[in-house]
């Protein structure tokens, strides 16, 4: 059963007017990997928010605001609130749509598989076999209420079916018309070659894109055990251990839609050095508790910090700068954002405008202030 779209006034431009001069006017837009697909550099994801923060009618505001701005990636998952984020994100699509103010072909949509959409999910309802994978995406497209999404994840690796059953899964889809590219999320990288060379042995789709958490905190992934996947890549990693240059040739190309840019909000500053937890935070939602005991700690909470006077130099806010520092790596395709007001949108946008005051000498004050650039151990290993 669909759900049934309410009524509601449609947004224009002259109502949102005064909060769009708040927001870039300048949208910068990268391939996503080696496709030829066109995505916004700041995105749109509905982990935390549709449903547990949003009803249909903040997200419909939320997704006009993203649109208004230049976003034109949209992300979801069949877990997100155990589907119900898929169905108020199909919702508001619905309205937005039949009111005219963007089409389908418009905006790219994913989403994720392999966690189920239930608290309890079955053996069968879960994971990346080529049931679920199939049976899966059937009901994330009824969800959203749409006949495809652009990009849909295998939202994690799944050690008990063999990747060939998955990208076997993953190509028939994409026949299918259900969804157009295929990425992984959160898989080592081991993983990610194995399931290219089964593709090109056996003349299938090989994923395009990874979607992994990258932050001022976190990032190893990225930054180190990713880099044979971006096809001819200087490292400077490599650098750190006496070279001037080392390139690495690969047929990777894969593209990033990064997660979790400010590590669940710790890098806005919110959080203060006391780490008490505001009212309305993610960090207030019972769900999402077991966040903080993960993130709000005291060395963590010093680093956001120092953070503060560097985009104050700037003009940045610690968030604005957080999400610049992201999208200035070129191996991002998109940084995966969230918002709870329309506000929130436009200065998400708005930090696009600092990533070129991001200077080499810059970004090295970052690292030194906050300490957590991988670096090489002087035996040659991190």
């Amino acid at each position: 059963m669909k759900l049934v779209a309410r009524a509601a006034a449609p947004l224009t431009r002259a109502s949102i007017a005064p909060a769009l001069a708040l927001a870039s006017k300048k949208m910068q837009y990268r391939k996503l990997g080696h496709t030829g697909l066109d995505v916004s550099l700041i995105s749109f994801g509905s982990w935390v928010s549709f449903d547990y923060q949003l009803g249909i009618p903040q997200a419909k505001e939320i997704m006009q605001a993203c649109y208004e701005s230049g976003v034109n990636f949209f992300d979801n998952a069949e877990v997100y609130a155990h589907g119900k984020s898929e169905e108020i994100m199909g919702a508001a699509l619905y309205e937005l749509i039949s009111e005219g103010n963007f089409s389908r072909s418009d905006i790219i949509l994913s989403t994720k598989i392999y966690f189920g959409a239930t608290k309890e999910p079955t053996p069968t309802a879960k994971g990346l076999s080529r049931k679920h994978i199939i049976e899966g995406l059937k009901d994330s497209l009824r969800r959203l209420n749409v006949d495809y999404v652009d990009v849909v994840f295998a939202h994690r690796p799944d050690p008990t079916t063999p990747i060939e059953e998955t990208v076997r899964a993953f190509n028939w889809v994409i026949e299918q018309g259900w969804a157009f590219y295929w990425g992984t999320s959160e898989w080592p990288v081991e993983a990610i070659q194995e399931a290219h060379a089964i593709a090109e042995r056996l003349n299938l789709i090989p994923p395009c894109v990874e979607q992994p958490q990258y932050n001022l905190l976190h990032r190893h992934r990225v930054e180190v055990e990713y880099a044979p996947l971006y096809g001819m890549h200087s490292s400077p990693i490599a650098q750190a251990n006496g070279s001037s240059t080392i390139t690495i040739t690969t047929r990777g190309g894969m593209g990033l839609t990064t997660f979790s840019p400010l590590a669940c909000g710790l890098l806005t500053g919110k959080y203060g050095t006391s780490g008490t937890i505001p009212p309305g935070s993610r960090f207030s939602i019972e769900r999402y508790k077991f966040l903080a005991d993960r993130w709000l700690l005291e060395d963590k909470l010093k680093k956001a910090e120092a953070l503060r006077p560097l985009a104050a130099e700037i003009g940045a806010t610690p968030a604005q700068l957080a999400l610049a520092w992201c999208a200035a790596n070129p191996h991002v395709s998109t940084v995966l954002t969230g918002a709870t007001r329309v506000e929130q949108v436009y200065e998400n946008v708005k930090a696009l405008e600092f990533v070129g005051k991001l200077t080499p000498e810059f970004l090295k004050r970052i690292d030194e202030a906050l300490d957590t650039s991988p670096t090489l151990t002087s035996s040659g290993k991190l």
